[in-house]
């Protein structure tokens, strides 16, 4: 008789129609949120057939975000502004437009001003409140009005990790059931054993261009002075403060000194800010042995590659929602050696060398402890290619989907 009653309600159960911010997953250049976006969408596409979505973007979907299964439909909603597309022109979709979602679900940290009942936001960090000097005040006056917005209007707020969620309560005084962690996944295609047949073609566009005798200017990238022809260790992820690069470079000029034989390099692949140029460029004239290679923003495909080949990935961030690197790194083999704090413990787990990282001294004891012991790079290879199998890309969409439900 239970089992009848459930097959009549699920019967009677409407289709939801739900619609999606997909400006930020249709961006040519993606890092963290962007990627977030793209991935959850992709694989919403794979997991429901019954929903109706509507994709709401501000120009035409590309990079695989145009293929829509037939319960998918893209909608051009046009602006002619740079900024606020998804505080007023979605407003204006919800309002007066023809789709009228049930649940309205945005990827990252805002609402359209005119919502409808049921809404979703995810909020990756609230890192403009921890590190504000990393933003100009027209960012930081948004993220800090955005956020108490979705606080009031928001129906379920999603999150990234435990630390993330701790995080929102502390500051904005959220209770703990308005909100769900979803951990992120990685690119599971992309990142993984294997690819380092193509890495030769893809260090070949770094040559020493300039010379060996070039001296350096402050706005001279390294990346035209170096090369990457031997061991190296990695970085990946935006170069700013609270990333922890100026100590990273510290660590590693430290590490070059106590051990002067060692060949590796350190490479960092990430965008800058104009502040981290001149610092890095005056640590590599005053150690021109150091060998610091900046590539600046990379595809995924060459990022994976430059992962198999590394002897080593440093993550020394202070500050971090997740913390998608480590997993990318462990997926390709690479041993991983990272900060002790925020939400790193719960992404790296057993499988990665924690530190300190105000502690210059204990980065080079990590290093060092990896680099100059085979069977502990070994050991933690094989634990990060275990660890990675707790989180996937899908496994996030079904919990999202899930809450989807629970709304409707």
């Amino acid at each position: 008789m239970e089992m009848l009653k459930q097959v009549q309600h699920d019967e009677g159960k409407k289709n939801m129609k739900i619609g999606i911010d997909a400006s930020r997953a249709n961006k040519p250049i993606k890092t963290g949120v962007e990627w977030y976006s793209y991935h959850i969408i992709q694989e919403l596409k794979k997991i429901d057939s019954d929903n109706q979505y509507f994709l709401y973007t501000n120009t035409a979907l590309k990079m695989g975000l145009e293929k829509c299964p037939g319960n998918f439909k893209e909608l051009q909603l046009k602006w002619p502004l740079v900024y606020m597309w998804t505080l007023i022109r979605i407003s204006f979709e919800i309002k007066f437009g023809k789709t009228k979602p049930d649940v309205l679900f945005v990827p990252a940290h805002t609402l359209p001003l005119l919502n409808p009942k049921k809404t979703l936001v995810t909020i990756h960090d609230i890192g403009y409140e921890r590190f504000p000097e990393l933003y100009k005040w027209p960012q930081k006056l948004y993220h800090k009005w955005s956020s108490r917005f979705v606080k009031k209007h928001a129906t379920k707020i999603i999150t990234v990790s435990e630390f993330s969620k701790r995080e929102i309560m502390d500051v904005y005084n959220i209770p703990s059931e308005k909100i769900e962690v979803v951990y992120n996944g990685y690119d599971s295609a992309t990142y993984r054993l294997g690819g380092v047949a193509k890495l030769q073609n893809i260090t070949k566009g770094y040559e020493n261009k300039a010379g060996s005798d070039t001296n350096l200017q402050t706005d001279t990238k390294i990346t035209e002075t170096r090369q990457i022809d031997g061991p190296y260790m990695m970085f990946v992820g935006r170069l700013e403060s609270k990333k922890n690069i100026a100590r990273l470079l510290e660590a590693f000029v430290k590490f070059k000194e106590k051990n002067p034989e060692d060949k590796h390099k350190l490479v960092l692949v990430g965008k800058p800010r104009e502040a981290f140029n001149a610092k890095m460029t005056q640590l590599a004239l005053e150690q021109k042995d150091a060998d610091i290679v900046h590539l600046d923003y990379l595809p995924s495909n060459e990022v994976a590659a430059l992962l198999n080949r590394a002897d080593l990935f440093v993550f020394p961030s202070l500050y971090e929602g997740f913390g998608i690197p480590v997993l990318e790194a462990m997926a390709c083999g690479c041993p991983v050696i990272c900060s002790n704090t925020t939400s790193l413990p719960e992404v790296a787990g057993e499988a990665a060398i924690m530190f300190d990282p105000e502690n210059v001294d204990l980065i080079v004891k990590a290093m060092e402890t990896v680099l100059f012991n085979p069977d502990v790079a070994e050991a933690m290879k094989q634990k990060g290619l275990e660890q990675v199998n707790n989180f996937s890309w899908n496994k996030a969409a079904r919990e999202i989907k899930g809450i989807m439900d629970q709304l409707f």
